[in-house]
C-alpha cells in the first residue's frame, strides 16, 4: 500500500547519477517518479517526457527526481543517452521503495509517482502508463492550484 495524500513523507538521501548526495528537500513542491528500469522503452518514454516538462516544473518552483533500482553508473548512462537534465536517484538496495511503500517486482520498483509538499503526500499516481504521464502530473499540479503555469 502507497503511503497516502497527507501522510509525513519520510527524509531520504540518495546518490544520483553523478555521484552525488541527494536530500530532496520536501518543503517546495516535488515529483518523485519511480520507474522500473533505465534504458528500457516506456521508462526512456517517461523520462523524455519529463524532461520535455522540466523548463515548466522549474518555473513554476517545483522540482523532480527519477528513482529506480538500478544503479548511479545505469542512471549515469541513461541520463546521458536521453540528455535528462534532472536527478536520477539510484535504489539499487530497494530503500527508497521500502520507505515510499512502492511495490517490488522481481527486484524492480512497480511505475508509482508522488507529488509532494509542505513534507506531506499531495497526491499518488499509481500503475500509470508512462506515455503522457508528466503532463498529466504537470496539469494536476496548475488544476488543483499547487503551481502556477505563468
Amino acid at each position: 500500500m502507497v503511503l497516502e495524500p497527507g501522510t509525513d513523507v519520510p527524509t531520504i538521501r540518495a546518490t544520483n547519477q553523478h555521484g552525488d548526495a541527494v536530500q530532496p528537500a520536501f518543503e517546495q513542491p516535488t515529483v518523485l517518479y519511480f520507474y522500473p528500469a533505465d534504458d528500457t522503452p516506456g521508462c526512456t518514454t517517461e523520462a523524455e517526457q519529463f524532461e520535455e516538462y522540466t523548463q515548466q516544473f522549474q518555473d513554476a518552483g517545483v522540482s523532480v527526481y527519477g528513482v529506480s533500482t538500478d544503479g548511479v553508473e545505469s542512471h549515469r548512462d541513461f541520463a546521458e543517452a536521453n540528455s535528462l537534465s534532472f536527478d536520477l536517484l539510484a535504489d539499487p538496495e530497494g530503500r527508497l521503495c521500502e520507505a515510499f511503500d512502492v511495490p517490488l517486482v522481481d527486484g524492480r520498483g512497480q511505475r508509482t509517482t508522488y507529488v509532494i509538499a509542505k513534507e506531506r503526500v499531495v497526491a499518488v499516481y499509481e500503475r500509470v502508463g508512462p506515455d503522457g504521464h508528466a503532463a498529466s502530473v504537470f496539469e494536476d499540479l496548475v488544476d488543483t492550484g499547487l503551481v502556477s503555469a505563468e
